[in-house]
């Protein structure tokens, strides 16, 4: 197909937008591919939505490739189905609420889940109907609070979600691998950077998660990986606890004066002076931190956090851990309805051996611990009591947490999990995630089938995401440079460019020429045909990042016109008579 650049629905911008956070974002508005309508919400012009499309054949060619099947579903959704599972009340804010002229409660769908248990529950109660896989590529809606970075994060969005069904959990293994091995297919057709990682399941539910995500210096997630092979999103790293010290060994709890110490550090600083038998550091505190967790209904509860005193709460795996519900730090409001806390002093217990903190303590704070805070480790600590500090205080002897909460910041050189080495920080942005759902939507919602032994048994399922309109964006954000995009061949809008430059009719006759041709061997052709200057053209070329550029210049007087691999910087000239097998090389 020739298309020419003159009567394309295209304007390039000179100037960044302002919004614009990260290359991808300033890069896919100011070469003319989408416009924003609102924040996180943007309108897909025709060289944008031409990459929207390339990605959606790549998704869907992979997803039939292993047996499933499309289907859509409208956007528009009634309250009854989120009621059942829940999710109305979970989703909280995030969800996009509206009314019809009947007044019935609708919502803007931001996943599916429910509407795919309910079409299968309707037409099918057999094991024989199953395994099955349906999938759907569906303008997706939430109402995030900063949207932001271009496609990346907004409110209105496109993605491939899938659902697997089978009628035991071998199957559903048998399915997630599936769609594992789908989604590595996808990716690498994509040219994506990706790493896959354990990950949390957060509100979807399941027992088992991972996230397919694209390494990228501006993405929004933090993964960690091993030189051994462990790779997990921030959110998911779990700490491995160590051995329990014999409570017998722990010393007597006593009280130590910390004037005016604040600060771990200054409690580190008196310990090592009046203590210094045992070299103190952060690590060898206990910081308490509270918290007010609001349900989506709005009820709230507090919740203490005990943590070594080195580390600080990581507000993303805190979020991931008690999701849905929100955590606020403790304000002065909060503080007052509990004069046993002395802010900057918080400890579990007094040095009387009152327990503060934890259910069943004079507080009645739900206290949740650090798994490095085992049976018979023993800390300082806060005495409830403004300048003081107890040291010597022991878990299992002194206080009792209510369990567990991962939620403390993991750092570079970490050991991993699993024993297989140091851990690395990185950043990346997330394409998919699969999720291996087990039954609770299928409990919530009903759905059973006979199995072999004429039995009703409940379904179980598979989710499987892939971010199509992010896709458009990560890949940008992984090949453009510091002049525009560079799209990959399998992505790009048009896989050459052809640019008439020069006032000469002869130029413009040759360029049109050689695109025709181009096109008439199976190629996507853009011929920049404008009456404009070199200089306006090449800019513009460059920041609409087709792969291969034919310009077509004072070179043709010599027989010779130049070619310009967008991809890799390099240029050479050609003969023109050899240009179009030459091109033809070079994109297949």
């Amino acid at each position: 197909m020739l298309t020419r650049l003159s009567s394309l629905f295209v304007r390039t911008l000179r100037d960044d937008p302002a919004d614009a956070e990260v290359p991808s974002h300033r890069w896919l508005v100011r070469a003319g591919y989408i416009r924003r309508a609102a924040p996180g919400i943007y309108s897909w012009l025709p060289l944008g939505l031409k990459v929207l499309q390339k990605v959606e054949t790549v998704v869907r060619e992979e997803m039939d490739a292993i047996g499933a099947q499309e289907v859509r579903f409208p956007a528009l959704l009634p309250r009854e189905p989120y009621e059942a599972t829940g999710r109305w009340t979970e989703y909280g804010e995030t969800l996009f609420r509206l009314q019809d002229r009947k007044g019935a409660d609708m919502l803007l769908g931001p996943t599916h889940e429910e509407m795919f248990t309910l079409m299968v529950k309707d037409l099918y109660s057999s094991y024989k109907d199953l395994p099955l896989s349906l999938y759907q590529i569906q303008t997706k809606y939430r109402d995030e609070a900063r949207p932001r970075a271009g496609l990346l994060r907004g409110r209105e969005f496109v993605m491939k979600d899938s659902y697997s069904f089978d009628v035991d959990d071998a199957g559903l293994e048998a399915s997630y691998q599936a769609h594992r091995v789908a989604y590595q297919r996808i990716f690498e057709r994509l040219g994506l950077d990706y790493v896959i990682v354990s990950a949390m399941a957060g509100a979807m539910g399941g027992s088992r998660s991972e996230e397919f995500l694209a390494v990228a210096d501006n993405g929004e997630d933090t993964f960690v990986r091993s030189p051994g092979g462990y790779a997990a999103n921030v959110e998911a790293v779990r700490v491995a606890a160590p051995a329990s010290p014999p409570l017998a060994d722990a010393p007597a709890m006593s009280v130590v004066e910390t004037p005016d110490a604040g600060t771990i550090s200054a409690v580190v600083e008196i310990l090592n002076r009046n203590l210094p038998s045992r070299g103190w550091t952060g690590a060898d505190t206990l910081k308490n931190v509270l918290f007010m967790v609001t349900a989506p209904d709005g009820t709230k509860r507090p919740l203490a956090v005990g943590l070594p005193g080195d580390r600080e709460v990581d507000v993303k795996r805190l979020a991931a851990a008690l999701e849905p519900g929100v955590a606020d730090v403790f304000g002065p409001e909060d503080f007052a309805r509990y004069p046993q806390l002395v802010v900057g002093y918080i400890s579990p217990v007094s040095l009387d051996g009152t327990r503060v903190l934890g259910k069943d303590s004079v507080t009645g704070i739900e206290y949740l611990v650090d798994p490095r805070v085992v049976t018979g480790t023993h800390w300082a600590t806060g005495a409830n009591e403004k300048d003081r500090h107890l040291v010597g205080v022991t878990a299992g002897r002194d206080f009792e947490p209510d369990g567990i909460l991962d939620v403390a910041e993991v750092r570079e050189g970490d050991p991993a999990p699993d024993g297989s080495g140091p851990l690395s920080l990185a950043r990346g942005i997330e394409m998919g995630h699969i999720f291996q759902l087990g039954r609770k939507y299928a409990e919530s919602l009903g759905l059973k089938v006979l199995d072999s032994n004429g039995k009703l048994v409940t379904v179980t399922m598979g989710s499987y995401g892939v971010g199509v309109s992010r896709a458009v964006a990560a890949v940008a954000e992984a090949t453009c440079d510091d002049r525009g995009l560079r799209w990959p061949l399998a992505l790009a809008p048009f896989q050459v460019q052809v640019v008439a430059t020069g006032k000469d009719a002869a130029l413009f006759d040759e360029a049109a020429r050689i695109g025709g041709e181009l096109s008439g061997r199976g190629l996507d052709v853009l011929l920049d045909d404008r009456k404009a200057s070199p200089g306006v053209k090449f800019a513009d070329a460059e920041i609409m990042g087709m792969p291969l550029i034919v310009v077509v210049g004072r070179g043709l007087a010599d027989g010779v016109v130049e070619l310009r691999d967008r991809r890799t910087g390099d240029k050479r000239e050609v003969p023109v008579g050899d240009i179009v097998d030459e091109v033809l090389r070079q994109a297949r």
